[in-house]
């Protein structure tokens, strides 16, 4: 948790000003117990009344400036705290931004939002306690044992006994809660987990009459949790009562032997009552060092999770120096690229190679898992190759800046993601200036036109969290606008027509053909009419190129190509 306090520079001043007043409230607290000692054994057993007004007031300014020292330190702790997370929060997340998908694979979507909400609160909280009680916590015990023995050097030998047995009480509670705090926040992951999959597959759940299985694996991954944090809660319960346990019979044993030493006159009452109050202070001070044993270690164990997110280094990094771009503009390439995902045993894709070229349409076709979708992602460098190389305009993709490439990249993914806002705003999204001119355009190119021009607020209309009130049609369609608004060199559809209807289909790829001569298009396709007028076709076959060209020559060269359109096409539609 330490390493993550260097996140506190900026926040110095509030923080040496927390210091600066719990040290003068502290202070102001172990002053009044002594002024209670003077109006006892000077104003009350010598009736001196003056005296008593005197020192009572004295006591009244010294409680109202603690007071107020303890307002301001509230005050700034929280602002020191609330700021440190807000920081905390946004280092995370930009963080996170420059991870690719490898990263967020191993790590899980579910995971780093816990980490980046749960996690941080957790930290936050304990923070403002530390601030406050690290200045105080140590004052009220080292100056309280100070100030008994001050009083009574003789009468404080009961601390001999009581603070070992407090520490030890303490150490042994703590020993066994620590490692449960680590657990509580794995198992908060599984169930952000499975009620993440719950809310996102709900349509899937509720068609295959899943709900009540749904349900027991919520619960388990409730109860689960619930067990782990009722087993932590009791071990840490235990801690109160040891506590007061201690705090009672030590005041019992104060005034006991107090008693006592009243009696023989080495002490008088005053300073027994002082004595007393001392050592409610010490007990204190050790209760505040018990309350953050209770919660620095599901701190240290939150921390701990965020380190391992910001020390986490992107295996996909810009290039220190960026390389000339030598080639024609939109020009693709793949030179001998072969790719595994991370544990996986069989490579995704095997020894590709092909060129994209512009105005030209490239269009790639194959089965269920045989590389099509990896093959793409290479190109916008969502993951990079193990061995050959990626060319967008003659340079290697890892010679060349992210943002410079996704900038000439038009992408639109397999399943269609909209984000809350607008339509015009989601449109928007593939180009922020574009104009409303721009806008429209490129929604009547992707076939859109239509059923936006029919809802009540046109462009204006809002579209809800994941799209959910458009159809998977009109979600496709919005997501090729919002590629086709950047007016990019190079367009890739990943099985992007596959919700579309025949005509629709149909329509749009004439269209699209007019609007990108300039720009190398690049096609995933499952239907084999999305694919008959491509300039080039690429048959993937477990995980290999098993052929290239136009419709007819692969008809006459390749068998996988010629299944593929004998199982979705008629002999008169073939010919």
């Amino acid at each position: 948790m330490i390493k993550l306090f260097r996140f506190l520079k900026p926040f110095r001043l509030p923080i040496f000003a927390v210091l600066v007043l719990v040290f003068f409230q502290s202070l102001s607290e172990l002053y009044l117990p002594t002024l209670m000692a003077d109006i006892v054994d000077i104003g009350v057993v010598n009736g001196d009344i003056p005296y008593i007004w005197k020192i009572g007031s004295l006591m009244l300014l010294v409680a109202l400036g603690g007071m107020l020292c303890s307002i301001a330190a509230s005050y700034f702790s929280s602002r020191a705290a609330a700021g440190f997370g807000k920081l905390l929060r946004g280092k995370v997340f930009s963080h996170v931004e420059n991870f690719s998908l490898e990263e967020f694979d191993k790590v899980g979507t579910a995971s780093l939002i816990t980490r980046t909400t749960n996690d941080i609160t957790q930290i936050q909280q304990v923070l403002i306690m530390i601030l406050r009680m690290m200045v105080m916590a140590p004052m009220l015990c080292i100056g309280g044992i100070i100030m008994a023995v001050s009083k009574d050097a003789t009468l404080s030998l009961i601390f001999v006994v009581v603070l070992p047995v407090l520490a030890l009480a303490i150490f042994l509670i703590a020993r066994k809660g620590i490692p449960l705090f680590k657990v509580i926040q794995k198992k908060i992951d599984k169930l952000n987990l499975v009620m993440r999959e719950n809310l996102t597959g709900i349509r899937v759940i509720r068609a295959f009459n899943r709900v009540q299985h749904e349900k027991m694996r919520f619960d388990q991954a409730n109860f689960d949790l619930t067990d782990t944090s009722i087993k932590v809660n009791k071990i840490m319960a235990f801690m109160m009562p040891i506590m007061m346990l201690v705090m009672n019979l030590s005041s019992v044993a104060i005034i006991w032997f107090g008693g006592f030493r009243i009696e023989s006159g080495t002490m008088q009452v005053g300073d027994l009552m002082a004595f007393l109050q001392y050592a409610m202070q010490i007990m204190f001070s050790l209760l505040m060092v018990s309350m953050m044993f209770v919660m620095i270690p599901r701190a240290s164990a939150s921390a701990v999770r965020i380190n391992e997110v910001l020390d986490m280094v992107p295996v996909i990094n810009d290039a220190k120096t960026a390389a000339p771009v030598t080639g024609q503009t939109g020009h693709v390439e793949f030179q001998q690229v072969s790719f595994s995902y991370p544990g996986a045993e069989k490579p995704a894709i095997q020894d590709i190679s092909f060129t994209a070229r512009p105005g030209e349409v490239t269009a790639i076709i194959g089965g269920t898992g045989s590389g099509k979708s990896t093959l793409i992602n290479l190109i916008p460098r969502f993951y990079d190759v193990d061995s050959g190389r990626v060319l967008v305009n003659g340079v290697d993709v890892r010679d060349m800046s992210q943002q410079e490439l996704r900038s000439k990249i038009g992408f639109v993914p397999q399943k269609a993601v909209l984000f809350t806002g607008t339509i015009s705003d989601n449109i928007r999204y593939g180009k922020e200036e574009a104009s409303d001119e721009e806008v429209r355009r490129a929604a009547e190119i992707a076939q859109a036109a239509d059923f936006i021009s029919k809802m009540e607020e046109g462009y204006d209309s809002l579209i809800a969290q994941g799209g959910s009130n458009v159809s998977g049609g009109q979600k496709q369609r919005l997501s090729i606008a919002r590629a086709l608004v950047r007016q990019a060199e190079i367009y890739i559809f990943d099985d992007s027509f596959s919700a579309l209807d025949f005509k629709t289909d149909s329509k749009l790829r004439a269209t699209l053909k007019q609007e990108t001569k300039e720009s190398t298009v690049i096609i995933v396709a499952q239907r084999v009419s999305t694919v008959l007028d491509a300039d080039q076709i690429i048959v993937m076959d477990e995980s290999r190129i098993a052929g290239i060209g136009k419709h007819q020559d692969l008809m006459e060269t390749c068998e996988v190509y010629k299944e593929i359109v004998l199982s979705q096409l008629s002999e008169e539609e073939i010919a």
